[in-house]
């Protein structure tokens, strides 16, 4: 029994100590009032251990009960991460994908747009060339025209002047 020989040792270090007097007899053994007086400190001494371990035991289970409860406790908040990031993970997928989705088509943007702006450079170098040969085209039917309407007074002049000598002639 450890708990009996703790005490007999503690008993010794309280007589050591002059707390608990005691006188010897000759022969080295205590007298019935101090033997009386050692039991009586013993019983005492047993009984506050008793309590001690009572008050030990008490805290013990409260600290089990705690436990018990913190570890209820964090049960409930992993369950309750766990669903909480089962909701965010489809819409983080879905957002996820969206982005992919709006990466993919920026990149397939980018050259589209240089294509457009090349060909819309074209568009505008070959319309200008385009209204400059129609500008051209309507100035040489101009000319045409004039030349023609020349030429026309010309051989109606010849005409009128030949028509005049066949006239002469006759």
């Amino acid at each position: 029994m450890p708990n009996q020989k703790q005490g007999s040792e503690q008993l010794q270090t309280l007589m050591q100590s002059g707390q608990i007097s005691g006188s010897f007899s000759f022969n080295g053994t205590l007298s019935k009032e101090d033997e009386e007086m050692s039991r009586s400190a013993l019983s005492t001494f047993k009984a506050k251990e008793e309590e001690i371990e009572k008050r030990k035991m008490e805290v013990k289970e409260r600290v089990q009960a705690q436990l018990g409860r913190v570890e209820e406790e964090t049960r409930r908040l992993a369950i309750i991460r766990e669903e909480l990031e089962t909701l965010a993970d489809p819409m983080k997928k879905d957002v996820q994908t969206v982005r992919k989705r709006i990466d993919v088509v920026n990149k397939e943007l980018k050259p589209l747009g240089q294509i457009c702006q090349k060909k819309e450079k074209e568009y505008k170098e070959a319309l200008e060339a385009f209204n400059e040969k129609h500008k051209e085209k309507v100035e040489l039917i101009s000319r045409l025209m004039e030349l023609v309407g020349e030429s026309e007074k010309m051989r109606l002049k010849k005409l009128e002047e030949l028509s005049k000598s066949i006239e002469t002639i006759q």
